[in-house]
C-alpha cells in the first residue's frame, strides 16, 4: 500500500476528510518551500500537493499562474522541485508529496536524464504521486504501470463535463485518489456550488475504486466543511498562494501553518 493510500484510508477509519493544500514550488521565495511544506503539516495538512513551474498552466487561473512565473523567473524547475522534496524528507518522512504539472516538464526532464529518469529520480526524492494535468488516461497506460512498479500512485482529474466513460477510464488507471474538478474553468473560478458537488462525487464513487478528492473554488473553512460532508479529500490552493504572496519571507511558514489549522479545525468540528 502507497503512502497516500495507507494515510487516506486511516483517515476514512477515524472518519475524518483529509485536507489537501496545494502550493507552486520556489513561490513565494525559492529557499522557503520544504518550510513552508512542513508548516502545512503541522498546520494539519494530511497530503501536500507541489506545483512544478511550468511557462503554460493551462488549467491554472491567475493566481496560480503567476505563481509559476514568479518561480520561473527564480531559476524553479523540476530539478530544484525534487531537490526541495529531498529537503522535506530529512524532517518529515511521513506526509505524502503529490507532483501536480504538466507533461513538457516531465517528457524534458526524461530528455535530458535518460528514459524513465523523472519516475526513478522522483521515488528517490520521497515523491509519492504524481498528478499530470494533459495525461489523459487512455494514452499513459505505460507511464502509469512504470509509476506502480516504483511504488508512486497516479492521481488523475475528473469535471463537470466528464463522462460515464472518462469516469469509467479514469476509474481503470487512476492509483491514491481522483481529484474532482469541481467547477467549468481555472483554478480560484467561480463560485462553489456545493449541491452539484454533492450530486457529482456519488457517480464518480460509482466508477472508481480510489477516494474522491475535491477542489477548485474552495476559499474557506466554511466551504471546505461542507465539501467534506461529501468528499475524502478537501483539496485548497489558490487561496493558500494568495495568502503566501503578501506575507514576508519570515512569516511565510507561519501564515501557512495558521490558514492550515483553520480549515482544519472547521473539518474536524
Amino acid at each position: 500500500m502507497s503512502r497516500i493510500a495507507a494515510t487516506l484510508a486511516a483517515l476514512k477509519a477515524q472518519g475524518r476528510t483529509a485536507l489537501i493544500p496545494y502550493v507552486t514550488a520556489g513561490d513565494p521565495y525559492a529557499d522557503a518551500t520544504p518550510e513552508i511544506m512542513q508548516a502545512l503539516a503541522d498546520g494539519g495538512a494530511d497530503i501536500i500537493e507541489l506545483g512544478v513551474p511550468f511557462s503554460d498552466p493551462m488549467a491554472d487561473g491567475p493566481v496560480i499562474q503567476k505563481a509559476s512565473e514568479r518561480a520561473l523567473a527564480r531559476g524553479i524547475g523540476l530539478p530544484q522541485v525534487l531537490a526541495m522534496v529531498r529537503d522535506f524528507r530529512r524532517g518529515n518522512a511521513g506526509t505524502p508529496v503529490v507532483l501536480m504539472g504538466y507533461a513538457n516538464p516531465i517528457e524534458r526532464y526524461d530528455q535530458r536524464e535518460g528514459e524513465g529518469a523523472f519516475i526513478s529520480h522522483a521515488r528517490d526524492a520521497g515523491v509519492d504521486g504524481v498528478l499530470v494535468v494533459d495525461y489523459p488516461p487512455e494514452e499513459c497506460e505505460a507511464f502509469a504501470a512504470r509509476l506502480k512498479a516504483a511504488g508512486l500512485d497516479l492521481i488523475f482529474l475528473l469535471a463537470p463535463t466528464s463522462t460515464e466513460q472518462r469516469m469509467q477510464e479514469v476509474g481503470r488507471v487512476a492509483t491514491g485518489y481522483v481529484y474532482y474538478v469541481s467547477l467549468k474553468g481555472v483554478t480560484g473560478a467561480g463560485h462553489l456550488d456545493t449541491a452539484a458537488v454533492a450530486a457529482m462525487v456519488p457517480r464518480i464513487r460509482a466508477h472508481v475504486q480510489v477516494p474522491v478528492g475535491v477542489g477548485f473554488g474552495i476559499r474557506d473553512a466554511a466551504t471546505a466543511r461542507a465539501v467534506a460532508q461529501v468528499a475524502d479529500a478537501v483539496v485548497i490552493g489558490s487561496r493558500l498562494i494568495q495568502i503566501l504572496e503578501t506575507e514576508k519571507r519570515d512569516n511565510a511558514a507561519a501564515a501557512a501553518r495558521g490558514f492550515m489549522a483553520e480549515i482544519r479545525a472547521a473539518l474536524d468540528a
